[in-house]
């Protein structure tokens, strides 16, 4: 696998690491990429959630807690220089398989350390008795990008005060706070963060690339797209119904509904749930004049459609827009 470099050490936001990813896979060949950054205190949110659903907004203002939009699905999460955030890049585009495969080289390189880590539910990686790293997924055509968390020794009070998840999502999990369900690197291992940052990149990684200043101003450019007040809040579209629901297996599912004349005019769905291997374009047209009943609903969704859901089927989908249980 080939370390991707930058040509100095200059401190960095997200944006600029998010769109270093999109880069990387877009300007490099058929194999793996990887590489490790960090970034001051930032909270990062999936492409599916409202902000303020997920973020206190005027909490991460008050301490100077920037505020992002990934292009990947899952929930929202918090960095700064006590973690070390990952980014992984490879071909094909299988979900399942992809999601594995990061897994179990993350789970390598940390058992190489002396920390027994093992995966955990949809994303997660657990160590110590907590969450250590979670992980999120998108695709781009002909490769896939797989980016995650790992937890050294992060703010857990800024982290825990940050990140305001629904009341329902804390319960499912059977604890009472964000930051009771995580576990911190350094109690685990003698390796500093530095050290933990080269180990990885030993273990995973056989060569190495460093980009060119003018892929750094590429990447810049790029970034704004991430930095703009239009992508980090923008969705949230008017509705005139909302079904919401968190799922086993598939995680917080929240459809925003247009309705005309007693048919879907119009559909976004929002939540921390995982990308599929459908387009969720595919499935907002598919639903598009629908009306709101399971004979309607299931011949909607006929072709496969709810697939762009990682774990949800007809049957599930039907049953949250119909509020059926």
């Amino acid at each position: 696998m080939i370390y991707i470099d930058l040509p100095d050490t200059e401190a960095r936001d997200a944006a600029f690491y998010l769109a270093m990813e999109e880069h990387v896979a877009r300007t490099t060949g058929p194999g793996d990429c990887f590489f490790t950054w960090q970034v001051g205190p930032s909270a990062i949110f999936g492409r599916n959630q409202v902000a303020e659903a997920e973020i206190d907004l005027e909490y991460c203002r008050s301490r100077g807690i920037a505020t992002f939009r990934r292009k990947s699905g899952g929930g929202c999460v918090y960095a700064d220089r006590g973690n070390v955030m990952l980014s992984y890049i490879t071909g094909g585009e299988a979900v399942g398989f992809t999601y594995n495969k990061y897994v179990q080289l993350v789970l390598f390189a940390l058992r190489r350390m002396g920390i027994e880590a093992t995966a955990s539910g949809r994303n997660d990686i657990v160590a110590g008795g907590g969450k250590v790293s979670g992980t999120a997924f998108y695709r781009l055509p002909g490769r896939s990008i797989v980016h995650g968390t790992l937890l050294y020794d992060t703010n857990t009070e800024n982290m825990a005060r940050a990140l305001t998840p629904p009341a329902d999502k804390l319960q499912a999990k059977g604890v009472k706070s964000v930051g009771q369900r995580i576990a911190l690197l350094k109690d685990m291992t003698t390796l500093p963060l530095a050290g933990l940052r080269a180990a990885l990149r030993r273990e995973l990684c056989s060569e190495s690339r460093t980009l060119t200043p003018a892929d750094v101003a590429k990447i810049e450019l790029a970034a704004e797209e991430y930095r703009s007040p239009e992508f980090i809040f923008g969705k949230n579209p008017p509705c005139s119904m909302v079904r919401s629901r968190r799922m086993e297996g598939v995680g917080s599912v929240e459809a925003r509904l247009q309705l005309r004349g007693g048919r879907i005019s119009s559909v976004s769905f929002a939540g921390d749930f995982l990308p599929g291997d459908v387009p969720m374009e595919r499935l907002e047209q598919a639903l598009g004049g629908a009306s709101l009943t399971h004979g309607s609903l299931s011949q909607a969704l006929r072709g496969g459609e709810a697939g762009a859901i990682r774990g949800m089927d007809a049957a599930m989908l039907t049953s949250l827009l119909t509020e059926q249980t």
